[in-house]
This record gives structure tokens, sequence and C-alpha cells, in this order.
């Protein structure tokens, strides 16, 4: 299905299928994203997995996970983000922060908490973080134009929700918490961080 996002029912749309364990392709404040609903306590379609399969990428790597307020990043880990971090969001900045995995050990997560107001109200609508990712097929160029991207993922997906070209869109920057609580910059992106 292809949904335009200034159509007034998008983003209910939007959370009905990612809440029914979905993969769509969603407009971010940076670049369009495959996105699907992060499976934890209430949730378990396995989206993780479809979308590894879609981009055809070893499932080793985490995506990141969206939020849909700044302060929902304390419900999923004891770091501590500086505040000058906290206040680049919302917006186009990724924080890895240290997380508690299912075996009681520590793993790494990328949290972002977008810019995009829409795309806030739909992941508040499901309930829990969802996944995003780039859409191209693992080691292509990212697709920013949604001719191709209807064009080359249009059967593999269920929703499309067409916001026109992203052409030039920033990824977002990436920075890691350390585990001596230093701030690494990973990726420089949409946001400068010195």
């Amino acid at each position: 299905m292809i949904c335009r996002k200034c159509d007034t029912e998008s983003a209910q749309i939007a959370i009905n299928y990612l809440r029914r364990g979905k993969v769509v392709v969603l407009p971010t404040d940076t670049v369009y994203g495959f996105s699907g609903i992060v499976d934890g306590r209430h949730y378990s379609f396995h989206t993780f997995e479809k979308i590894c399969s879609i981009k055809n990428r070893a499932e080793g790597k985490n995506f990141i996970q969206l939020i849909a307020k700044p302060e929902d990043v304390k419900k999923y880990t004891r770091d501590v983000i500086p505040d000058y971090l906290l206040e680049k969001w919302p917006g186009p900045l990724s924080i890895i922060v240290h997380t508690f995995a299912e075996d009681g050990n520590f793993e790494t997560t990328a949290f972002r908490c977008p810019g995009d107001e829409w795309l806030r109200k739909v992941i508040e609508g499901c309930g829990a973080p969802i996944y995003s990712t780039s859409v191209n097929r693992s080691g292509n160029a990212v697709l920013d134009n949604i001719q191709q991207i209807k064009d080359e993922f249009g059967k593999e997906v269920e929703l499309i929700i067409d916001d026109g070209d992203k052409k030039g869109g920033l990824p977002s920057t990436i920075v890691a918490i350390e585990e001596n609580g230093e701030v690494k910059v990973i990726r420089q992106g949409a946001v400068e961080i010195n």
C-alpha cells in the first residue's frame, strides 16, 4: 500500500501496520527508513529479522531504535547522557547506550528521538520503539528517490509512506556513551557534535 504523508489518516495507517508486525517504509527527519516495531514485552513479530532479510544484511548489526520522547531513553538504560546531547533531541542525533540484554548482561543500543513530529506521533501510537534503518540493499547506496523506493521495495514491504524525494538528506549523527561515561563521536551527520 502507498499512502501520502500529507493524508489525514497517514499516521494512524502507519501505526496500524506497525502494531500488526509489518515492515514499512517511513520518511524520517533525515532519509527514508525501513521500520518495524521493536520486539519486547508486548510484541514478538521478529521485525528485526524481516528487515535484515529485505536488506540482505547479516543479523549481527543492530538498527537504530526511534523513541517518541527524549525522556523515554531512561526506560532502557542507566547510562547518564549529558544534557548537551539530550538538548539536541528531538533531532537527527543517535545515541548509543548500554542496555540490558535478555541474558542479564549488557549490550549496546542506539536510540534517536526524531525531529519529525509526525514520526514521533507514529512511535507514540505504537507504544514501543520502532526500528529505523536506511532504505537500500546492504552495501548499496541509500535510496532518496520515492519512485525508486516504490519500484525496488514495493512488493517487499506492506506500506510506503510517500513524503516526496529526500535528496541530499544527511544521516543522523551517531555518538556512543562509553563505559567511563565519556562521549565518542562515531559518525558526524546532520547534527554537529564536538
